[in-house]
Order: C-alpha cells, then structure tokens, then sequence
C-alpha cells in the first residue's frame, strides 16, 4: 500500500468531516420530529452540523482502510467503533461535565438501551451511515477533488474552517 499524498487527504477528510456532520444533524431533526411531532434544533453549535458524526465519520475512515472491499465487516466494525465512541462521549458529557445532550432511554425505538448512551437502533445507525459514507459520499467526494482540485481545497478547507469556528464560538459564547 502506498504512502497517501497528504495535500489530497488532509482535504477530503475535512470534508468528510463537514458531510457527516451535517447529515448526522439532519438524522437527528428527523428522529426529533418522529419521537416528539415537532422540529428542535439539535445539537451544541450554531450551525447545521453536529461534531460527533464528523468524528465518527473520520473514526469510520480510518478503521475501514483494509476492509473496505467487504462491505458488511464495514458495517459491523464501524457499528461496534462508533458505538463505543458514542458510549464513551456520553458518559464523559454526564459524568464529568454534568451534561447529557441525548438520553436514547426516553426516545422510541430504543432497543438494547444502554444508561441512555446508546441503543441498538443507534448502532446500527452509524453502521449504515459507514456504508453510506464509504460506497456514496466518499467516492462522490475522491471524484469533485480529481476533476477540480483547487475548488475542492477551497470548498474544503471553507467549509471546515466555518464549522471549527462554529464549535469554538458555540464554546465561548453563551
């Protein structure tokens, strides 16, 4: 295997990071809707996106590198990873910082709840949203930075840029 060129990954990863962000923020709208009849504003930031579903996505990334030809040890290693990532993400938010930005144990479909953490509709969510993200989003992504490159570094680093300032203002600014 060779040595990924850094000016092409640096890039795509930050905009994997902004597409997951953002549909993991439009998943959570929808869900809301479902469970509650109405739309609530997820999440901690002022924008469209959520964090944790862009570390997830960067998180599925990297484990999938040499399963990526086998779409179902995908599914399931990006489940169990992004379970334990949200697992862990959840109780620290509880139990460190007094903070519980969801509890999956008052929601529908919540399944295998753990402590409101996680369920099993939860992880197999990230499961099918690895699947999504390695066989649509990231070919559509490899495919706008081959065929214009200097747009894609520029809509990239933008884009990242506008939600890495989202987060540090959302922190800063109450």
């Amino acid at each position: 295997m060779s040595k990924p060129d850094i000016r092409k990954l640096v890039p795509t990863l930050m905009l994997i990071y902004v597409i997951a962000g953002i549909l993991g923020f439009i998943y959570e709208e929808i869900c809301v809707y479902i469970n509650d009849g109405e739309f609530f504003k997820r999440g901690t930031t002022y924008g469209p996106w959520i964090p944790i579903y862009g570390f997830g996505a960067l998180l599925i990334f990297f484990l999938t590198v040499k399963i990526r030809k086998k779409p179902l040890l995908v599914f399931l290693v990006s489940s169990f990873a992004c379970g334990t990532l949200e697992l862990a993400t959840g109780f620290v938010l509880d139990k460190f910082f007094h903070t519980r930005l969801w509890d999956y144990s008052i929601v529908i479909l919540n399944w295998g709840n753990l402590n409101g953490y996680i369920c099993i509709r939860s992880v197999i969510t990230w499961g099918i949203f690895a699947l999504l993200l390695m066989y649509a989003i990231l070919p559509l992504v490899e495919k706008f930075r081959n065929k214009c490159p200097k747009a894609f570094k520029i809509v990239s680093i933008t884009l990242f840029s506008v939600f890495v300032l989202d987060i540090v203002l959302s922190l800063t600014i109450k």
